[in-house]
């Protein structure tokens, strides 16, 4: 490793050239070049670096993407965060847009043989113009990235800024419930540039199909498996309107008790009403306005954040409170409760679990049904699913904090609605559904959705999630369905923080299909497949209400 580091200084001086590839964009007094940084297999990635006016050294932020770093905007907000005296750098993954090598997605950026995050991280603390004290930032991709990296322990990175994480690429990337997003990755990566060679993200999605579980393949993309060598300070941002927010949350958990001895007791988790991804994070979500104080510039406190670990400012940013999180309310109703900050010294905070019945004829209520409480029974139909639009456009992302009547009205889609409420009921924590059900397929999918209700009719689509029935014991292995016979279904939506304000009701929707954002099942039980297969048939689901087999909503109540 020794002689890789000397290499790397040999060869700073030649690695470093004006950004001559972009268009001419006025960044101000900041300076933008173009890097090429090398692998220890001689490989190198791309990236823009970004450097303030004067002399240096200055401390070194970076994150590492496989969209394009390239765009106006993109260069713009990096100038401005290297105005306050960091070197800027983003950094394309290796095989993605002009980075040299193979595109494997994330493949090579944590441990293993080749550890590109590593090599990133250790090349920009070895430059003259840097003190060796580097920090990383992003969300999404960017997030994911990081958890790979801090696995790797480069021993220049000091700190570290997620927004909207993850961990575990099974899990909440490619195959999350189980589901197989096929046309997604074809067109989010396949289509629009991502990989320098395209063919080799058809490779990759080949791959993945050869590994249908969660086996050794997937476990060197998961990070949540190695928290003890997460050993350093890090800031998470979460949103509750993002599927991913279940990884936000699952790093500053992992991080804060089982990471090493840098890393437990160092995490900072904030929680609040936004959508996936964005910077600064706005109060105006989906088709829901929030009041001001929902609004939080995430680029602020980053640099307040790494003004601290990186130049050691005494600005306290490490003795903020643990975790802060939104507490929701209606938007739109002055005086509803909710929608303020809280504070908490750990996550999740104390509730109640309390099951919300899935009831005969619709009804939603904390009573358990009768003993011959009946069933209600819907089609899966691959072939003509229902539609998950936005502005009556079929969308492949979660459409949070939007009414979602128009997929309620669809058929078989089912819903359960409570009554409007007498007084506001508060859930905050982790919501988890226990579905009772039978089937004529061998497989077959269920998606589960809470809404709030407004009393203008508005359901205001909040969290949902999905799970392939063949992954019902576990994703380890496949246990098929037997036709008819009953069978448990029992996983986790999502966290939330909302007060349903008195007048609302709370509903929950069930349904099998719900595209182009979940892929359609074929129902056939057979090996899933990259090409939807032209034996797909549609089957037939019986949900029951049953005293000691009732399906339902676990909500975490809190007075």
């Amino acid at each position: 490793m020794k002689r890789f580091v000397v290499g790397l200084l040999w060869l700073a001086g030649i690695l470093v050239g004006r950004a001559a590839d972009l268009p001419a964009l006025n960044v101000g007094a900041v300076t933008e070049k173009q890097l090429w940084i090398p692998m220890r297999d001689g490989v190198r990635l791309s990236a823009y670096a970004y450097f303030p006016a004067g002399a240096g050294p200055w401390p070194v932020i970076f994150q590492l993407r496989y969209n394009t770093v390239a765009k106006d905007a993109t260069r713009r907000l990096t100038a401005k965060l290297a105005e306050k005296n960091f070197v800027v750098v983003n950094v394309n993954f290796r095989g993605a847009q002009l980075s040299e090598g193979d595109w494997v997605g994330y493949r090579t950026i944590g441990w293993g043989e080749r550890q590109d995050g590593y090599d990133t991280c250790e090349w920009l603390a070895a430059q003259s113009w840097s003190t060796g004290k580097v920090g990383t930032f992003g969300n999404s991709q960017a997030g994911f990235a990081q958890n790979l990296l801090a696995v790797t322990r480069p021993p220049h990175l000091v700190a570290q800024y997620m927004v909207d994480t993850g961990l575990s690429l099974f899990h909440e990337g490619y195959r999350i419930g189980g589901t197989t997003r096929p046309e997604r990755f074809k067109v989010a990566i396949g289509d629009m540039g991502v990989a320098r060679v395209p063919a080799h993200h058809r490779r990759l999605m080949e791959e993945w199909f050869e590994h249908p579980h969660y086996d050794a393949y997937w476990q060197q993309e998961d990070a949540s498996r190695h928290f003890e060598r997460m050993d350093l300070p890090c800031f998470t941002v979460g949103s509750w309107y993002d599927f991913m927010c279940a990884g936000s949350v699952d790093s500053f958990v992992g991080r804060q008790h089982r990471g090493g001895p840098g890393s437990r007791g160092r995490q900072q988790l904030l929680l609040g009403p936004w959508l996936h991804g964005g910077a600064p994070k706005p109060n105006k979500v989906g088709e829901l306005t929030y009041p001001e104080n929902a609004r939080f510039d995430v680029d602020a406190h980053m640099l307040r954040w790494f003004d601290h670990y990186l130049k050691g400012v005494d600005n306290g940013a490490e003795r903020e409170p643990v975790v802060r999180y939104y507490v929701m309310g209606a938007a739109g109703e002055p005086g509803a409760p909710g929608n303020g900050w809280r504070e908490a010294a750990d996550w999740p905070v104390a509730a109640s679990p309390t099951s919300y019945f899935l009831q005969p004829g619709g009804a939603l209520a904390t009573t358990a049904p009768a003993a011959g409480g009946g069933s209600t029974t819907w089609l899966a139909d691959p072939l003509h699913p229902a539609e998950i639009k936005q502005a009556g456009i079929p969308v492949t992302s979660f459409p949070g904090a939007r009414d979602a009547r128009n997929f309620e009205a669809q058929p078989n889609v089912l819903t359960f609605t409570t009554a409007p409420l007498a007084e506001p009921v508060e859930w905050t924590g982790r919501v988890a559904t226990e579905l009772w059900v039978t089937s004529t397929a061998k497989d077959t999918d269920f998606i589960v959705r809470v809404s709030d209700v407004y009393p203008d009719g508005r359901s205001m689509l909040i969290v949902d999630s999905i799970r392939r029935a063949r992954y019902r014991e576990g994703f380890e292995r496949e246990q098929l369905l037997t036709p008819g016979a009953l069978h448990r279904i029992a996983f986790d939506l999502g966290w939330l923080s909302l007060v349903f304000n008195r007048g609302h009701r709370i509903r929950v929707t069930v349904a099998s299909t719900g595209g182009p954002f979940y892929e359609s099942n074929p129902n056939t039980g057979a090996p899933l497949t990259m090409e939807f297969p032209a034996n797909a048939i549609v089957a037939r689901n019986t949900l029951y209400h049953h005293s000691g087999r009732a399906s339902r909503i676990i909500a975490p109540v809190r007075p």
